[in-house]
């Protein structure tokens, strides 16, 4: 109930306060479970993502933000599943909770990157996101988030108003091939590798195949970049998105 709520009180002064453009919304299923795989900029893009979408959608997020009495309160109210960076059980609770959500037939937000860029790049992504796809047999809509990094850079405490934000997201990515594979390493790689394509595709951000490291983007620095193969199955991979007013 808090969820929809905040929605409805928050969504309306978003759309004054910024320029919010929304390109592919009605590849959203109207029901029925999927999951959200989003490039991570900023941490407004938890707050503009679920707000132009018709539907819940439920993210993960790092256990900070609920011992922060500052930001406690919000992911609690919007339901948001808490996860300790670096505790492997702590992923593997978190994932199961996200099968949970998934099995209720709603929609599951996931930054397959793990962390913020620290530099604007797109990093390589965490398997988790290979799993519960396959795992659960849904499909994954790759959501590009543009100009959050603008409207709010790390380190800074409230968005810019009035700067223009761009949404878009992918045509379901069906992986129902690799379902019998759902175990195996080099499968869960490459389904991550070709979601993270998508993204890069849609956002037009420079690619690189390394894990993004939380501690300033000089750590990065000499990574591989690689050109990644789409494996996902669509009717029509290529074709441009429909575009929609925010």
């Amino acid at each position: 109930m808090t969820y929809w709520v905040l929605k409805i009180l928050l969504t309306p002064l978003l759309r004054f306060f910024y320029r919010v453009r929304v390109e592919g919304l009605e590849h959203v299923p109207p029901e029925g479970a999927a999951i959200l795989a989003s490039n991570h900029l900023s941490f407004c893009d938890s707050l503009f993502l679920p707000l132009v979408l018709r539907r819940r959608v439920t993210f993960v997020a790092k256990a900070e933000y609920f011992e922060d009495p500052k930001t406690a309160w919000f992911f609690r109210a919007v339901g948001q599943i808490p996860i300790k960076r670096g505790d492997g059980s702590a992923a593997l609770r978190a994932l199961a909770s996200a099968s949970e959500v998934l099995q209720l037939g709603e929609l599951f937000g996931i930054y397959p990157e793990g962390t913020r860029s620290p530099d604007g790049r797109v990093y390589k992504g965490h398997t988790g996101v290979a799993r519960l796809t396959l795992d659960n047999r849904v499909p994954v809509l790759a959501c590009a988030m543009v100009g959050t990094r603008e409207a709010q850079p790390i380190g800074q405490a409230l968005p810019r108003l009035f700067m223009p934000i761009t949404i878009r997201i992918s045509h379901p990515l069906s992986f129902e091939q690799y379902y019998e594979r759902a175990k195996d390493p080099r499968v869960l790689r490459e389904i991550t590798d070709s979601i993270m394509f998508e993204l890069r595709e849609l956002s037009g951000q420079e690619y690189v195949h390394t894990y993004a490291k939380r501690k300033g983007a000089e750590e990065a620095v000499g990574a591989e970049e690689v050109r990644l193969v789409s494996l996902a199955t669509r009717d029509d991979a290529r074709r441009p998105v429909a575009a929609h007013a925010g």
